[in-house]
């Protein structure tokens, strides 16, 4: 008996001292071993869920070493390693945008940038001026005009036609529901005053004349649309380095692709093979009305072709339910209040259904584009009717509303209870003139009140995650951080914040760009906060943005990205 204690008495001294050699030798690990970066000076916010505040950040190859105090941190500092002094700005996770267009961004920068035009003649004087300066280009291209940039918000063929006749003109809007164009295009694509509405679209028409306006909403858009040719495999190379460019620019190391076709898919990955693939990529595929076999396959296929990756992968289905209320096709319970119409949504209820219970049933995550209240009351019926239809995925279900844009008071409950995330775009939200103006005339003022409830989905225990809708909105993270947090623009107007009760506080409108974001996409796991371990993308500011009031938000600027543990933009400190 005497001789069995004495054996486990000295097993249990060996595993004693294995498990402290262990420890130890962690300890001198993190302590000997090479550390690559070190970010500190630093006023860091991790997005963990304690929203824990540290002052640096040590990095070892692609991921976080360790994260606290400057004497802590700064004691690790070897003579090989990379010091990035914050000077006493904020550091931020990597911004993670929640839906952008990734390749429609990159080649927006060859097209007319409307997105500042405030009037109908400044539009018309821009297209003049590319059209001149580009004679031998067969379309005149642009995007981002807003309704209150024409008479009667109304565009007409007619401004259009003043700056170019000889060439078709297409200018996509700043939400990308509804393209303005003039009579050689509409000429082309064979639309009159006979082309009847598509499904799901709106030929505008003189109410006088019956002739086409020149203004195509949602599906409509692509009876002129598809003429425009397709971008060439180079020209789509070439538009992914720069919408890459772009988001290291605005610090956004991870983006969320709401919707992309299979060459593009291809594109991402031919990239990431290359090595040249420096940037987060989570990509949903679109389907129709209908889940066939056909389907079925293309998604299998797609699963099997690029499946969990920490750089690109798919793994989400995107179903679009209505249009905007900017152009009054988004799906609402009550009509609209200029025009008493109703828009129906792009499917009947059961067929939504059935639709989302079969992708579900398939394991996929689901994103609906849904912008009115009904839309949205549908694609959250739809989730929970897939829930007690199928069994639980083993991954669970983190199903998606994009967009979001108004809903109806009894359904701000049903994120939280059915966990499906609110995938909004803050910036949706920024109230300048024209916006107000055009949701208060569409919607009437009490229910312009109930638009971008972020404030009361968040406090009813529901997750948000942000992007920006890029290239209908800026890429810019701390943009849409201001008008979450103020309900401003970002010259602090209205006074006092529009809606106020929806504002976030900062740390809730970060989080949804980071940690809220990465739960999105099934990335919490490795990317969305600064811990320990996980993947090293971080952005330095060019302030503290804590310590000042929240009206600079709209002024703070990218300093430093990095992304996998290197750096991936740097801004010259003396640039505003």
């Amino acid at each position: 008996m005497a001789a069995r204690l004495t054996t486990y008495l000295v097993v249990a001294i060996v595993g004693a001292t294995l498990i402290a050699g262990l420890i130890v030798g962690a300890q001198r690990e993190d302590n000997e071993g090479p550390v690559d970066m070190i970010v500190h000076n630093a006023e860091v916010y991790t997005a963990d869920d304690d929203r824990t505040m540290a002052e640096a950040v040590a990095i070892r190859g692609n991921q976080i070493l360790r994260v606290g105090g400057e004497r802590e941190i700064l004691r690790l500092r070897r003579p090989q390693t990379q010091m990035i002094d914050a000077r006493g700005a904020t550091v931020l996770p990597g911004f993670n945008d929640a839906h952008a267009h990734l390749i429609a961004g990159g080649l927006d920068a060859e097209m007319i940038d409307l997105r500042d035009a405030v009037t109908a003649e400044e539009v018309q004087e821009r297209v003049r001026d590319w059209a001149e300066a580009n004679p031998d280009a067969p379309w005149v291209l642009g995007r981002g005009w807003a309704y209150p940039q024409s008479p009667g918000n109304q565009p007409s063929r007619q401004i259009l036609d003043a700056a170019v006749r000889d060439r078709p003109v297409q200018l996509v809007s700043r939400d990308g529901r509804a393209s303005w164009v003039n009579s050689a295009a509409l000429r082309l694509a064979g639309v009159t005053r006979k082309t009847a509405d598509p499904a799901n679209g709106v030929v505008a028409k003189d109410s006088r004349t019956g002739e086409p306006t020149g203004l195509l909403k949602d599906e409509a858009m692509t009876l002129v649309g598809r003429l425009v040719p397709e971008p060439t495999p180079e020209e789509a190379a070439r538009a992914l380095r720069a919408a890459i460019a772009e988001a290291h620019a605005n610090g956004v190391t991870s983006v969320q692709n709401p919707s992309a076709d299979p060459d593009e898919l291809e594109l991402y990955a031919e990239t990431r093979r290359s090595g040249d693939l420096n940037l987060r990529i989570y990509s949903a595929l679109a389907v129709g009305t209908a889940f066939s076999d056909a389907d079925r396959t293309r998604l299998h296929t797609a699963a099997r072709r690029h499946p969990d990756d920490h750089i690109f992968k798919t793994g989400a289905v995107n179903i679009t339910l209505d249009g905007a209320i900017e152009n009054q096709t988004a799906a609402l319970l009550a009509p609209y209040a200029s025009r008493q119409i109703d828009r129906p949504p792009t499917m009947a209820a059961d067929d939504l259904n059935r639709l989302v219970r079969l992708i579900d049933a398939e394991g996929w995550q689901v994103m609906t584009r849904a912008s009115g209240d009904r839309a949205v009351r549908m694609a959250l019926n739809a989730y929970a009717h897939a829930a007690r239809s199928n069994p639980r995925p083993a991954r669970g279900r983190r199903h998606r509303v994009e967009h979001a844009d108004l809903v109806h008071a009894a359904d701000l409950p049903r994120f939280g209870s059915l966990s499906v995330i609110a995938s909004m775009q803050p910036l949706r939200g920024s109230p300048t003139g024209a916006r107000l103006q055009t949701w208060l005339e569409t919607l009437g003022p009490e229910r312009a009140l109930e638009t971008l409830p972020y404030g009361s989905i968040l406090a009813a225990d529901g997750r948000l995650a942000f992007g920006s809708g890029w290239p209908a909105g800026s890429l810019n993270p701390l943009l849409g951080i201001h008008a979450a947090v103020t309900r401003t623009t970002g010259d602090g107007l209205p006074e006092g914040g529009w809606n106020p009760a929806q504002r976030l506080s900062l740390e809730a409108a970060i989080d949804a760009y980071t940690s809220g974001a990465a739960w999105a996409s099934f990335d919490e796991q490795r990317k969305g906060s600064l811990a320990p371990g996980m993947l090293a993308d971080l952005v330095v500011l060019s302030e503290s943005i804590f310590d000042a009031p929240p009206s600079r938000l709209a002024r703070t600027r990218v300093v430093v990205t990095i992304l996998d543990g290197k750096v991936v933009y740097q801004r010259d400190r003396g640039t505003n």
